[in-house]
């Protein structure tokens, strides 16, 4: 199934990050703290302005991003986690 995200929405899939040891304690999966970067799966045509044109959205598919703790609608499709953000949650792109 293929979800195409509408207006300044961006469809992505969390990148996960490696086993965290802290002073020698690994941290069981329930306690670690969910990532905050993504891969950018799908973008949206972008945002509809008053005056009838529309605003690109300045990420593109591929791109690796970073975007906040709480941001984001979460679904499921496939089997696979993915994360419906709005243009303006994303933090940054990383390069």
């Amino acid at each position: 199934m293929d979800l195409r995200p509408l207006h300044d929405r961006v469809l992505v899939r969390r990148l996960e990050e490696g086993e965290q040891r802290q002073g020698g304690i690994i941290i069981p999966d329930s306690a670690k703290e969910k990532p905050q970067q993504a891969e950018v799966i799908a973008v949206g045509n972008g945002k509809l302005l008053d005056s009838g044109e529309r605003a690109s959205v300045e990420v593109k598919a591929g791109d690796r991003i970073l975007f906040g703790k709480y941001s984001g609608s979460e679904i499921k499709m496939d089997g696979q986690d993915y994360l419906v953000l709005k243009e303006d949650e994303i933090l940054g792109v990383l390069e």
